[in-house]
């Protein structure tokens, strides 16, 4: 198939993690937008008339809602066997699921570690593996877009399980770069800033915080979640045919402060 500009999805399938809401939800509309149809997952998406389906479906593409708990290894497997499986071969995989507990190092029990680490690394690892494995085997020329974070180069405040894991994320981006980059198979990454999603609302609720973090973001705002789609576009096509093992900050100017 012959793409008809640098950030054209046309005919291409797209698997978006954590698609229901957020981030994930973002970057699955920012993808349809682009011509890509969408399989969607996430713990709780709806099967039917979800927000994220109806976004899709209104660019025109086709939407799958399929459910997934990420801290569950077992159903992670499931998952990503169902995905090598499929007739039509994936072709992106934006891996976005996503947790965040919050606790004081000397006071961070290891269920909350545990589960960070299982959710924000593991089963990035074994879905990208087996997503991964079936792009070799079909010669499919795919991207894997992981999503980093800021403290995957930072270490942050009362989240040492998700900076664990998120600079994890960033080694597992250039290690699978290294090995499937002569396969064709873009792996790279998105380091969102300070996003207003849910998993900021504590950050955001706290007025001092909140605060602070707006004076050292030069744009002077909170990101937007769709501030994440057009890199994920980016990433996902081929404009990024020759980008490998990075991790792109969209942070509003967080970074270079």
């Amino acid at each position: 198939m012959v793409d008809s500009g640098p950030f054209d999805l046309t005919g291409k399938l797209a698997v978006v993690t954590g698609a229901r809401r957020g981030i994930g939800k973002a970057i699955a509309e920012a993808l349809a937008a682009a011509g890509a149809d969408v399989i969607g997952v996430s713990a709780s998406l709806e099967a039917h008339d979800s927000a994220v389906g109806k976004a899709v479906a209104a660019h025109g593409r086709t939407f799958t809602a399929r459910r997934a708990d990420f801290a569950d290894r077992a159903q992670v497997r499931a998952l990503g066997a169902e995905l090598a499986g499929l007739d039509r071969p994936v072709d992106i995989l934006v891996n976005n699921a996503g947790a965040i507990e919050r606790a004081p190092a000397a006071e961070h029990p290891d269920e909350l570690w545990d589960h960070v680490v299982e959710v924000d690394l593991n089963a990035q690892f074994v879905l990208s593996r087996e997503v991964g494995k079936s792009m070799i085997d079909h010669g499919v020329r795919g991207r894997i877009i992981f999503i980093a974070s800021l403290l995957s180069f930072q270490g942050g405040v009362n989240v040492p399980g998700y900076a664990a894991a998120k600079s994890g994320v960033a080694g597992l981006t250039k290690a699978l770069a290294n090995e499937w980059a002569a396969h064709g198979i873009g792996v790279n990454a998105i380091a969102p800033g300070y996003i207003a999603t849910d998993n900021t609302q504590a950050l955001r609720d706290d007025t001092d915080r909140s605060r602070a973090i707006l004076e050292r973001i030069p744009a002077g705002r909170w990101g937007r979640a769709e501030d994440i789609g057009g890199a994920a576009v980016f990433l996902a096509g081929a404009a990024a045919a020759y980008v490998s093992g990075t991790v792109l900050p969209v942070d509003g100017g967080w970074l270079g402060r």
